[in-house]
């Protein structure tokens, strides 16, 4: 077909999508919105957004401790009473996603009947992994296994500093950052893209409860959903950012001091409000050069990063034992992945680890879903639902697990024999020695430094600390930019800018004040309204899902499409099949019914 016909055909299936499946109403994203020195701002949200950051900022830094008690009182008690809910509400997303992948539904396209990707299957990966939890594992694929091997949950009765105990250590940790918070990150996602490119709905977290309220999203009902999904976004990234930079900046003491042996790198508030301005310079330039310039050339270069040190570790350090320890490890997560999801530790021993470290990712994971969820939204136009689901929640998890098994067993090997020469016993007399918060930041650089070329792949993991968290202020911008915008694709790039300026800005600040760790135990008492939110989410989505299917089976969508036959050959994919039109107007299917 011609560029013009193509043209013209793309067109008449917009057009097909916002006739068939757009909701009766005549609101558009951001139509109330104020456009001015180069900002493009919902009325409501943006401002009052701004007023909730400065208060909060306010009034951790000035109450401090007082401050710091209430945040933590209160996700204590959601954490503490209501540990069972988050529990099941995960187990009931990856029910529901693996029934919207494999059920007749996961053939419906997000975007509509035509859409077209908009990003390569590599770059969509890329961006998905560095936006969801690519830091994540830089740090804690040493730090858990490491703490388990040596105090064992009690789910697993093994014997510390065992066989078992290192099987155990690895299928934990490979719980925590598997199937269930892509699981979460999937529901979240798919909502949101469904209901902004096949609704025509704002790309903000109200829109997901259309089915519910209706026209009431564009009114205070929708302006709270969306305010608070800010507050939880800013906020998240913004402590991420400033707690992280402090392991950066231990990191390059390190590799400098100890390691190369050639700079003593400062440790402390100033180095670190230094790091987090040069790390928001560089993610300022990204997310001025939009989402295709800058957030996915930055997404790219992470995998590349990972990929490396990845396959680095793999030659350099103890290859057999890497792979079985993987294999092992998976096998020991898979067997027992039923039991171990619903295990709340109430009726027996194992609850402190519960409560202590898989409350608290069930918790962080639904509180950074708005803003994981919307980004991975923003990236997915053109996909099925089918594509989509398998993509998020089992490439990941699977690169997840070859991640943590490579850098895990480094860690471990050699741990349970005390054998010379291995890297265990080096970090584990390292752990027993740090503090929790050292080993922390420097266990994978320690590891590192137990075998060849330690200062190169120090240097490496360095600088993949460093991308990913520009990365991940550059989605955050993203996010909050279509939150403040109305649901807006496309934002100025004035107010992309003045957003990565403000996360940087906001993490300086409460590092300054003392008051990081206190605000971000706020934004993960979040996570239980969410819960909440997301469990409405799995019936909206459903309806949806199930509305569009059937308009797609509709003898009403036959026709239109027999209409539009008349004025130009149209290929369009159903639900279920795929019709081709001609210009004589017939139709046949073609493919499988």
């Amino acid at each position: 077909m011609a560029d013009g016909e193509k043209e013209t055909t793309g067109e008449m299936s917009d057009g097909l999508q916002v006739e068939l499946f757009h909701p009766d109403s005549d609101r558009e994203p951001g139509d109330t919105n104020i456009e001015k020195f180069g900002f493009d701002i919902h009325p409501v949200v943006f401002p009052i957004a701004l007023v909730i950051i400065a208060i909060f900022i306010a009034a951790t830094i000035i109450l401090g401790e007082q401050a710091a008690e209430a945040y933590s009182t209160i996700r204590t008690f959601f954490e503490g009473n209501f540990g069972w809910f988050y529990l099941l509400a995960v187990n009931i997303f990856i029910v529901t996603v693996l029934f919207f992948a494999f059920s007749k539904y996961g053939t419906i396209k997000i975007g509509g009947v035509e859409a077209e990707k908009e990003f390569s299957d590599f770059s969509w990966m890329a961006m998905l992994f560095s936006a969801g939890m690519g830091i994540g594992l830089m740090f804690f694929s040493v730090l858990e296994p490491t703490l388990y091997f040596n105090s064992v949950p009690g789910f697993w009765g093994a014997e510390a500093g065992t066989g078992a105990a290192a099987s155990a250590a690895m299928a934990q940790t490979f719980f925590h950052w598997g199937l269930h918070p892509w699981a979460i990150y999937g529901l979240v996602g798919l909502g949101l893209a469904f209901f902004s490119f096949n609704r025509g709905l704002p790309l903000t977290f109200r829109s997901i409860f259309w089915p519910l309220l209706g026209e009431r999203i564009y009114g205070w009902p929708g302006h709270l959903i969306d305010l608070v999904t800010v507050f939880a976004t800013l906020f998240g990234l913004s402590t991420s950012l400033g707690l992280g930079v402090a392991q950066v900046n231990s990191g390059l003491s390190y590799v400098a001091g100890d390691i190369l042996g050639i700079a003593s790198v400062p440790v402390g508030v100033i180095p670190q409000i230094v790091l987090i301005a040069g790390i928001t310079a560089i993610a300022t330039l990204s997310v001025a050069a939009g989402l295709d310039g800058g957030v996915k050339r930055l997404s790219t270069l992470n995998l590349y990063l990972m990929l490396l040190l990845l396959g680095f570790l793999l030659i350099v350090g103890p290859t057999a034992f890497i792979f079985g320890t993987w294999v092992e490890g998976i096998g020991a997560y898979l067997g027992s992945i039923l039991s171990l999801s619903f295990f709340t530790g109430t009726l027996g021993e194992g609850g402190s680890t519960v409560g202590a470290w898989t409350i608290f990712y069930w918790a962080w994971w639904i509180a950074w879903s708005p803003f994981v969820g919307m980004f991975i939204a923003r990236i997915s136009k053109g996909r099925t639902v089918r594509q989509f689901v398998l993509g998020v929640l089992f490439l990941p998890s699977l690169f997840s697990t070859l991640w943590l098994s490579t850098f895990g067993a480094s860690a471990l090997h050699g741990a349970v024999d005390g054998a010379e020469g291995t890297a265990g016993p080096a970090v584990m007399q390292a752990y027993g020695d740090l503090a929790y918060a050292e080993f922390e930041t420097l266990g994978m650089f320690i590891m590192l430094d137990q075998y060849a070329l330690g200062a190169i792949s120090a240097s490496i993991a360095t600088l993949l600390v460093i991308t990913f968290f520009v990365t991940s202020s550059d989605s955050g911008s993203l996010v909050i930019d279509h939150l403040t915008s109305g649901g807006k694709h496309d934002v100025p790039k004035a107010q992309r800018v003045f957003w990565a300026i403000t996360e940087g800005a906001v993490a300086a600040m409460l590092l300054y004040g003392g008051g990081l760790a206190a605000l971000q135990t706020a934004s993960i008492a979040t996570g239980f309204p969410f819960a909440i939110i997301l469990t409405l989410m799995c019936y909206t989505v459903y309806q949806g899902l199930k509305n569009e299917y059937q308009i797609l089976e509709s003898e009403q969508f036959a026709d239109r499409i027999q209409d539009m036959a008349d004025t130009d050959e149209v290929q369009v994919t159903t639900a279920g099949r795929e019709v081709v039109t001609d210009v004589k107007g017939g139709a046949e299917p073609d493919g499988d019914d």
